[in-house]
């Protein structure tokens, strides 16, 4: 007797970022605001060197300063992201960052601008900027699901590298046109249209639920970092993150100065110049699927970053006329590899990191990994006041061409794929 065949239960369809309201917002106004801060990154120094007339060392004083904060207040940032909604808090940041961003083009209108009032700025624009950026990565997978993470990560990094161009080519055309403190109030509107969008999402956050018995902030800031530092996938991790911004920033923080004044680019020029690593970002974000998918996850990592890095040794042989050729692309394919990177690490620690230590853990890492930025700035002004822009560049590029080495003294280096919970490492 035959029996009658049984109806498969059809699977339920994958889900997908198309028509996902609330992460276009997200992602709108992120990408938004993005435009604002790299069109802040030109204009700053430029108001320091054209309007202020500032020393090299003054110039990489000021790139440093925004980043204090992460050194100063990252870690119980992180614990208290973790006990309070997100959203509410990233609107505070937006709003914060408009006031002080605009009162800088107002002050140079008035003729009182000084230096002193750009490092104020920076710092208190810098302290916004730690908590907003421990809650957006927090609030991601609150609105996406986690077999998205690793899509909205790269298209996030993807429009960051199209806000790149926009923006640092912008602010090189509006210092042009309109004065360098022009960028300033520009940026301050991107805050708006990011305060606009974060209000437009319908998706309600949960309060995290407090703990039966209130632990002091000390103790829960200890077990972030506990988790940080014995994970040995986070850890190695984290290694490379230190090293590879605290490079990244010693260069980029002298850029500007040996553009204008070795290389003879125009102001206008100096934010495209700047702009053609988002190239290779752009790239990066739209390769990372098809890298992930040929080589695994930890195999792409270490394939792309080792791949690409030394390419950042063609920067230092950029000079006038065509050799400017080698500047942009030791600019853009670095950041192929520095992308890519970027993807990888921010969808793994997403969906492997416990969902009630991720504020914590990911304060954790972004305090060594950001904390080295203003380090790297100091180093890049105190090392080109020393031995010169040139062999400066030297220096930090060819340790850039060997920083990817450091994965492979971790776990990585064994497997094709990154694990997607603890259990599974």
């Amino acid at each position: 007797m035959n029996s009658e065949p049984v109806a498969e239960t059809p699977a339920p369809p994958a889900p997908s970022l198309a028509g996902h309201r609330d992460f276009r917002l997200l992602w709108t106004g992120e990408t938004t605001n993005r435009v604002g801060i790299n069109i802040t990154t030109v204009a700053m120094p430029l108001v320091a060197v054209v309007t202020l007339n500032a020393s090299t060392l003054a110039v990489s004083v000021l790139a440093a300063v925004p980043w204090l904060p992460w050194l100063l207040i990252g870690l119980p940032a992180g614990a208290w992201v973790d006990r309070m909604r997100r959203r509410p808090l990233m609107l505070v940041c937006n709003v914060s960052s408009v006031v002080l961003l605009a009162s800088v083009p107002v002050a140079a209108w008035l003729g009182v601008l000084t230096m002193t009032q750009l490092l104020v700025v920076g710092l208190l624009n810098g302290l916004a900027a730690v908590f907003f950026g421990i809650s957006y990565k927090v609030y991601l997978p609150s609105i996406v699901d986690r077999r998205l993470l690793q899509q909205a990560n790269a298209r996030l990094q993807g429009s960051e590298s199209v806000a790149q161009v926009a923006g640092l080519g912008g602010g090189g055309l509006l210092a042009q046109a309109f004065g360098a403190v022009s960028g300033l109030l520009v940026n301050a509107c991107t805050f708006v249209v990011s305060a606009l969008c974060l209000l437009g999402i319908r998706s309600r956050e949960k309060m995290p639920e407090p703990p039966a018995e209130r632990t002091p902030l000390r103790r829960e800031v200890g077990e972030g970092l506990r988790y940080a530092a014995h994970d040995p996938y986070l850890r190695v991790l984290t290694a490379y993150g230190t090293v590879t911004n605290l490079l990244l920033t010693a260069y980029q923080a002298i850029m500007p100065v040996f553009m204008i004044r070795q290389l003879d680019v125009p102001e206008a020029a100096t934010g495209w110049l700047m702009a053609s690593s988002s190239i290779g970002g752009i790239l990066g974000a739209i390769g990372v699927r098809r890298v992930t998918a040929r080589w695994g996850t930890a195999r792409g990592l270490l394939v792309a970053t080792i791949g690409t890095a030394p390419f950042g040794l063609l920067i230092p042989m950029g000079d006038k006329g065509w050799m400017l050729a080698a500047l942009v692309a030791g600019n853009a394919l670095l950041a192929v590899g520095v992308v890519l990177a970027n993807v990888i690490q921010g969808a793994f620690r997403q969906q492997y990191c416990p969902p009630q230590l991720l504020g914590r853990v990911t304060a954790c890492i972004s305090v060594a990994s950001f904390g080295a930025i203003p380090f790297g700035s100091l180093l890049g002004g105190v090392l080109g006041t020393v031995l010169g822009l040139r062999p400066t560049l030297w220096l930090l590029t060819a340790g850039l061409a060997v920083t990817p080495l450091l994965l492979l003294a971790g776990p990585l280096r064994a497997r094709r794929d990154l694990p997607t919970a603890p259990g599974d490492a």
